[in-house]
């Protein structure tokens, strides 16, 4: 009897998102999105020219450049408690209130995890610092039937990846 490879590919279909220093007691709500994009970290690079070599550039590594990160889901409906929404709602109403006041906009730090069939972690990232720099609504069309997708764009500093 031939043995079968035991080696599966990880899906990336089932995750979980949590946030910290929103001051919510159930994060459930804000724990479900569809899609997460933008974990992805590059090198900025800078090019030195060596004297009397003209065949090439040197071209050489120098900071780390992180991508938004951008969230997106279902829209929920007005009468749930969703931190995300309001916290992305106070920053947006009151971004020019008080240019010289402590900015509303208060970076949280978050966590994006990556779950088997069991539901425990296999991968996590860390991601520090962020903050919304877009918040859009889907497309309200008449002619299709579809749910009204949030999308929630942020800048964050930089992840840490982990993997238990």
């Amino acid at each position: 009897m031939a043995q079968i490879n035991q080696f599966y590919q990880t899906v990336g279909f089932h995750f979980s998102v949590e946030f910290s220093g929103l001051g919510q007691t159930d994060n459930s709500i804000d724990a479900r999105f569809q899609s997460v994009t933008g974990l992805d970290v590059q090198f900025e690079t800078e090019t030195i020219k060596e004297g009397g070599e003209n065949r090439f550039e040197h071209t050489v590594p120098s900071r780390r450049k992180y991508l938004n990160l951008t969230l997106k889901r279902g829209l929920l409906s007005p009468g749930s408690a969703s931190e995300i929404t309001k916290w992305c709602k106070r920053g947006f109403d009151n971004v020019f209130m008080d240019l010289f006041a402590d900015s509303p906009i208060q970076p949280i730090d978050m966590v994006v995890n990556l779950l088997n069939e069991k539901h425990d972690v296999l991968m996590m990232w860390e991601i520090h610092h962020a903050w919304p720099v877009n918040w859009k609504m889907g497309e309200l069309n008449a002619e299709r039937g579809e749910v009204l997708i949030e999308t929630i764009e942020l800048h964050y500093n930089y992840f840490t990846f982990k993997s238990p």
